[in-house]
């Protein structure tokens, strides 16, 4: 049944709308809890970095309400000049803004600072649903394919230029959508073996990445070899191969990866006459992989500071790290998130979370608050509200009828993913440290305004599913 919208509200997905409530609180409280010793020391409330969330929060929900009362075909009218306007404030934050941690993400005003590349994120989740549910965009064509990216590494590019690695990494998961929409999944696989290949030369020697890929090949080319002639041309070649890298070198990894790759080649030249598509690519894979390999293991020793290899050593080599420099904020997380033990040492008690023994503990380390004062059960019923969140929205889009209202509801449901994926993982230590806060929990006026205007977006979007 067609439904007005200006009845929005009686028609609101409310377990969705509830879990949003819930979650706000317990990020107030986690966030009251954290900057309590400010109180304590006499600081006014309204002063305080507890009493600006409050404040923000009320700002949160009156824009909530208005988004609410707004017509739900306003935000599909009107996507591009939106995203236009959250292009032209990340534009004006890089000669207006203040800098605030070495990055010029924010203006600054009455005691206050915000953060514009919230609201980006807010227009190019409009902008992308606009251009996805036009007449004629299809994923399969390289046109629209050039256009979704560009619409996608525009805000990226500027939130670097700040500089804001983690800000512009979060733009990533628009590629949640796009997967949904129709994006080949060939491009997914290049990327993940792209960031594979980088993450074990980061790990590991990156000589071990061309036996690797060598080894497969090996699995490949087994499949395709009739005559065992070839093989033993192939092992002859490799062996001579490796035993001029053994005198020559002396460098066995180095005499395994030449030998190896030899025999790769010989292989290659023989299947060539067969299957030229496959040995071309096989040949392409050994290329990429081995360069990107030698590549990011060079970038990594001679062109990164050493604040940005220290993040990536605390994430995969913590060993090399100094427990009380760079290791420091990770060690005290796990620390505080393993004291409180099952249930907690109650709200206001946490001795870690009152000595401020976790830097950033209320924005980006807001997590192990949690773990400290609520222990196991409230960390869990943390992240359980989040999938559950998270499920609800994919739930949501699902039941459109509008592909607009569908996208967007997928491009908020992979932003909060993100965030709550990566915020959680590095508060545990799992993923590299890169400032993402958790989602209406951690502070930041912000964040929090972001984030509640797309699911206001979404709830009124949905709560008027029946009137196309």
């Amino acid at each position: 049944m067609p439904t007005s919208s200006r009845h929005g509200w009686r028609n609101i997905d409310w377990v969705a709308f509830s879990i949003f409530l819930s979650l706000v609180a317990i990020g107030w409280l986690m966030v009251y809890t954290v900057n309590y010793p400010e109180l304590e020391r006499g600081v006014n409330f309204f002063s305080s970095t507890a009493g600006k969330q409050t404040v923000w929060l009320f700002i949160a929900m009156m824009v909530f309400a208005v988004v609410m009362v707004i017509d739900w075909k306003f935000w599909q009218t009107f996507n591009l000049p939106i995203y236009v306007g959250g292009i032209l404030l990340l534009i004006g934050v890089l000669f207006l803004g203040s800098n605030i941690k070495g990055a010029t993400s924010w203006f600054a005003f009455g005691g206050f600072s915000f953060q514009p590349s919230e609201l980006a994120k807010v227009g190019t989740a409009l902008a992308l649903a606009g251009y996805l549910s036009r007449y004629g965009t299809n994923l399969r064509f390289a046109r629209s394919q050039a256009i979704v990216l560009g619409i996608i590494i525009i805000p990226m590019i500027l939130i670097l230029w700040q500089p804001d690695a983690g800000s512009a990494l979060t733009f990533l998961s628009f590629f949640f959508l796009l997967y949904r929409e129709g994006l080949s999944p060939n491009i997914y696989a290049v990327g993940f073996f792209l960031a594979g290949v980088a993450l074990l030369s980061l790990l590991f020697n990156p000589i071990l990445i061309p036996i690797l890929i060598t080894l497969g090949g090996f699995y490949v080319l087994a499949g395709n070899f009739r005559e065992p002639k070839h093989w033993r041309r192939a092992a002859l070649a490799a062996s001579v191969l490796a035993a001029v890298a053994v005198l020559g070198f002396k460098q066995y990894w180095i005499a395994l990866g030449l030998g190896l790759t030899g025999f790769l080649v010989a292989g290659f030249l023989h299947l060539a006459r067969y299957n030229a598509r496959l040995a071309g690519m096989l040949t392409a894979v050994l290329v990429v992989g081995s360069g990107l390999a030698f590549s990011t293991d060079y970038a990594f020793n001679n062109i990164m500071k050493p604040h940005q290899q220290d993040r990536i050593n605390v994430w995969l080599h913590p060993e090399r790290c100094d427990p009380r420099g760079s290791l420091y904020n990770v060690l005290q997380s796990k620390m505080a998130i393993a004291s409180g033990g099952l249930e907690g040492k109650g709200f206001l008690e946490g001795a870690m979370t009152k000595m401020n023994y976790v830097p950033e503990q209320s924005t980006d380390f807001i997590f192990c608050t949690v773990g400290e004062e609520q222990g196991f059960i409230g960390s869990m019923t943390v992240i359980v509200l989040f999938l559950a969140f998270l499920l609800r929205l994919i739930f949501i889009a699902e039941r459109q009828r509008s592909p607009f209202s569908r996208h967007f509801a997928y491009g908020v449901a992979g932003l909060l993913f993100v965030h709550f994926f990566v915020n959680i993982g590095m508060t545990m230590g799992l993923l590299p440290i890169i400032g993402i806060p958790l989602p209406l929990i951690s502070k930041g006026g912000s964040s929090l305004l972001g984030f509640t205007i797309m699911i206001g977006i979404l709830l009124k979007l949905d709560s008027n599913r029946y009137s196309l």
